[in-house]
């Protein structure tokens, strides 16, 4: 890619990945001192943790819809600001209830990201290299997780009561830089006609991006745009799009019930319980956040060279292997290899569905109902993700690791038959053109 500013771009946006995986993390290193500092119960301390991906929940499924009407660039502005707020409020309060509204507001914004962040970049990516520069986002994501960790193991080596705010309260600083970053981009040229019908600024905007490719992008637009004008209005749940809310629906369902999150927010927790000291536990976190780091480099180098799917077979093969030894490990108690076979499972996400997720619910749908699809997707990765990490730690401490993780297994066996049976390859095709590919 040779085109400076849309790099400049996509790499801007996706740094709200980075927000969204630092202030998804941090918590794993605040919350058992956040539940013995108000003396919470486990249902009450389970629901102060989920509270932010309840939070997801909401800012998912209004995502699209701030989107559409504030445009991409305004919404990622307001919600860089917002998330600044959540940080320095998370970081003071003073009692369980106030930090929970905090948080909450943290995860509208991460919600609404994970919403409008691949949305804006599918929109200005050339096809060649969309499925990189998406997947921008998820390394931004992953990127942050690690620095989360790295933060924590740090913070948490100061020692001090009030370590956990400074946990939480270093989502700040990136929060101020993300919003002043985001008045440097251009709106997206998809959204100008389709919401605005700025044909001028639009085909203005393509130019920034390619000038040898803008003249055939702005007329597959318009021509997207006619034809769907000669559909009239057609609602998003109706016949026409169900495959592509289908293929949305169960990507994002198999992302979390693969048990990621219930890792990434817990793995203090899981290392502490496979027997190994707090300490050692919070530096095998670490580890997570390299491995997860890594290995999404290397699935992101390899989306467009490879394809979608064949990240997800490779990803979810890697998935059943690495669960079914956590299970096995906490069913003989036997946990020598415990932290190899985390690696390997945070390995196989990140290759797999980590890299593709946001890509491919950002592909299938047309440009009409993008918006409320790249939504949906989002609100049904949120909605398992907040239910997960709310009963972990209920399910963990009533019935050990060796039927969740044997649950996670056979779903991860269920994804591997998605993948198989349902999902369409979807690399190198214009977003106007992926009907035809898609079949919708």
């Amino acid at each position: 890619m040779k085109n400076k500013k849309l790099i400049l771009w996509s790499l801007t946006v996706a740094l709200s990945g980075f927000l969204f995986g630092l202030d998804t993390a941090v918590i794993s290193g605040a919350e058992q001192k956040i539940q013995a500092l108000w003396s919470l119960s486990n249902a009450l301390h389970g629901f102060a943790i989920a509270i932010a991906l309840y939070g997801t929940v909401f800012g998912a499924a209004f995502g699209g819809w701030f989107a559409d009407k504030l445009g991409r660039k305004r919404a990622l502005f307001w919600l860089g600001a917002l998330f600044f707020v959540s940080a320095v409020g998370s970081a003071i309060a003073q009692d369980v209830y106030t930090f929970m509204i905090f948080r909450f507001i943290g995860g509208l914004c991460i919600g609404a990201s994970s919403v409008v962040s691949p949305l804006y970049i599918s929109e200005i990516a050339p096809a060649k290299n969309r499925g990189f520069l998406v997947a921008l986002f998820q390394f931004n994501i992953v990127f942050g997780i690690m620095i989360a960790y790295v933060s924590n193991y740090f913070f948490q080596a100061m020692g001090g009561e009030s370590d956990w705010r400074w946990m939480l309260g270093i989502v700040g600083i990136p929060s101020l830089i993300f919003t002043g970053l985001t008045l440097l981009i251009s709106e997206s040229p998809r959204w100008l006609i389709l919401q605005k019908n700025d044909i001028e600024s639009a085909k203005a905007v393509l130019n920034e991006i390619d000038p040898e490719t803008a003249d055939k992008t702005l007329a597959s637009i318009l021509q997207s745009q006619q034809n769907n004008a000669k559909l009239g209005n057609v609602t998003f749940f109706s016949k026409q799009y169900a495959f592509p809310i289908l293929l949305a629906f169960l990507m994002a369902f198999f992302n979390q019930v693969s048990g990621i999150n219930a890792i990434i927010y817990y793995a203090p927790r899981v290392f502490e319980m496979s027997g190994l000291g707090k300490a050692t536990a919070l530096l095998s976190s670490v580890g997570i956040g390299l491995t997860n780091l890594i290995f999404t480099m290397l699935g992101v180098s390899l989306i467009d060279k490879y394809g979608r799917k064949t990240l997800m077979y490779i990803g979810s093969i890697g998935y059943i292997i690495s669960l079914s030894l956590i299970a096995r490990a906490f069913y003989v108690e036997q946990f020598d290899g415990m932290t190899f076979f985390v690696f390997a499972f945070i390995a196989a996400h990140a290759i797999g569905q980590g890299a593709v997720i946001w890509v491919f619910i950002s592909e299938i749908f047309p440009n009409e109902v993008r918006a409320s699809g790249q939504a949906l997707g989002s609100l049904t990765h949120w909605v398992f993700a907040a239910i997960i990490t709310n009963i972990f730690p209920y399910f963990a401490g009533q019935f050990g690791g060796t039927p969740i993780f044997l649950f996670f297994t056979v779903m991860m066996i269920c994804q591997f038959l998605y993948v198989w049976f349902l999902m369409p390859e979807t690399k190198g095709v214009a977003l106007e053109d992926m009907d035809v590919r898609i079949g919708h």
